[in-house]
């Protein structure tokens, strides 16, 4: 262990002296901890330059003293019992130059006071998780992959001058899927990995938006992307979220940058009808603006056949694809992806570049086998079936203890519902009494939210514990 000290070979206090009292300080304010090893007085002067006897004369005194301890075959340690004016604090003179002062901040640190982070629940009752369920992913064949590619030890998976675009054999892995799966027509070297969805967020709203400018997204909406463009200084329009997707009333030629969630509205859970999808083309198309299609929970759809994503239809339109799959596989993976048009590949990778040079590549590796190899499209046909049945008897028991005073939308697709309860019951109340964790849907409108609605999950619960949940919340009213 190296000990980083500042020794002052022109001051009249002894080098000895000095290294005595720069470990007794460092002990008694908890600098160094008890038991931990300490440096043989050889190590300690040959770093500093110094003479090994002046080392051992401090070490002897601490030994003397208390701080330091010997054990036979092991080297020096920080004493386990100190002695007793260790328990008294250190006494640190004041600074000559009077108080520090404040670190000045940017205005983009100031913005960002009010956004706020989603809790974690210990509540056994819970059905504020939107998440998959991790018992169901298949792990072991997971650890297969990751070991295949650290076995192998390809240069490319290890280099630090690897691409920050991401991984070759993953960009080809997700084009083609995303074909398959999507309607998306792209070309691999259009792929930008990322670190999960947020980081997609943030290099667009980087590249796309200067302070001042104007951006739409959906009222209710993902807050995430709400939150990233008032922090970078635009202006936030909020679209109506109606029955055929987002309104485009508010759109203007001023308008840059739009985010929107069409396969599955999050949090309401509609799918923007294609009538609409066209519209919002045309207008992006017309005005020179950028859509961004964060296709959220595409995969899970329970009823009707899935509509393309836009981008499949952008036919010129400015449309910039987003996925993930944290939502399929783990939240621990963190690996998102953005499909950007030709002419923005090379601004995007330098700008992923400048933000952390690439994302983990052993995971990218294993996950472009993962896709080669039909594993996650096995993977999301279990899932489906599963979260179907789930949602089911979310419903159902909603129905039962419910009835009309409940409406539900958004069932068709994803891991959550939108519920409204009737305005007679104190939903939040029950919950909150009955050691139910529920989430309101408060937290994702910019204005006046809904009364009494809330984002219910069931992707991550067993049956039980729904039916459970359900019945403690139609418990009688306070």
């Amino acid at each position: 262990m190296t000990v980083p000290f500042v020794l002052d070979r022109a001051s009249n206090t002894p080098l000895h002296r000095q290294i005595y009292d720069r470990w007794r300080t460092g002990i008694l304010g908890g600098r160094f901890r008890r038991g931990e090893r300490v440096p043989s007085t050889r190590a300690f002067a040959d770093t500093y330059g110094i003479s090994r006897v002046t080392v051992s004369a401090a070490y002897d005194q601490l030994l003397a003293e208390g701080y330091f301890e010997t054990r036979v075959g092991s080297g020096t340690f920080v004493s386990s019992e100190l002695p007793d004016d260790a328990s008294r604090p250190v006494r640190v003179a004041a600074s000559a130059h009077g108080a520090p002062r404040k670190i000045r901040l940017s205005k983009y640190a100031a913005r960002l006071g009010s956004i706020r982070q989603m809790p974690s629940s210990p509540h056994p009752l819970n059905l504020s998780n939107v998440a998959p369920d991790l018992s169901r992913f298949p792990f072991p064949l997971w650890r297969r992959l990751v070991s295949r590619h650290l076995k192998d030890g390809l240069p490319d998976i290890f280099d630090h001058r690897a691409s920050p675009a991401g991984h070759a054999g993953l960009r080809e892995a997700i084009a083609a899927y995303l074909a398959r799966a999507r309607a998306v027509r792209c070309s691999p070297d259009q792929v930008i990995i990322v670190s999960g969805s947020q980081q997609a967020l943030d290099l667009c709203a980087r590249l796309l938006l200067d302070p001042g400018d104007a951006s739409a997204v959906e009222e209710p909406g993902y807050p995430g992307a709400r939150q990233l463009f008032l922090a970078h200084g635009a202006t936030v329009k909020l679209l109506r979220v109606t029955d055929a997707g987002v309104s485009l009333d508010g759109l203007t030629a001023k308008t840059r940058l739009v985010h929107v969630t069409p396969s599955h509205q999050f949090p309401i859970g509609i799918s923007m009808s294609l009538a609409r999808r066209l519209e919002l083309l045309e207008w992006a198309r017309t005005h020179g603006a950028v859509i961004l299609e964060d296709d959220y929970d595409s995969e899970y759809r329970y009823s009707g056949p899935p509509l393309p994503a836009m981008h499949g239809l952008a036919d010129g339109a400015g449309v910039i694809y987003i996925g993930t799959f944290s939502n399929v596989m783990f939240r621990g993976l963190w690996v998102g992806y953005l499909v950007v048009p030709q002419e923005l590949v090379s601004t995007f990778t330098t700008a992923k570049w400048m933000a952390d040079r690439h994302t983990p590549l052993v995971e990218q590796a294993a996950l472009a086998t993962f896709l080669e190899e039909g594993h996650l499209e096995r993977h999301i046909r279990r899932m489906r079936r599963l979260y179907k049945h789930r949602r089911d008897v979310l419903l159902d028991a909603l129905d039962r203890h419910f009835g009309d005073r409940a409406v539900v939308r958004g069932d068709a697709a994803g891991l959550h519902v939108t519920v409204r309860f009737a305005a007679s019951l104190n939903i939040r109340a029950r919950a909150e009494r009955r050691g139910v964790r529920i989430a309101g849907s408060d937290i994702y409108y910019l204005s006046k939210p809904a009364p009494n609605e809330f984002v219910l999950g069931f992707s991550a619960v067993t049956d039980r514990t729904i039916r459970e949940a359900v019945r403690q919340l139609a418990g009688t009213d306070l």
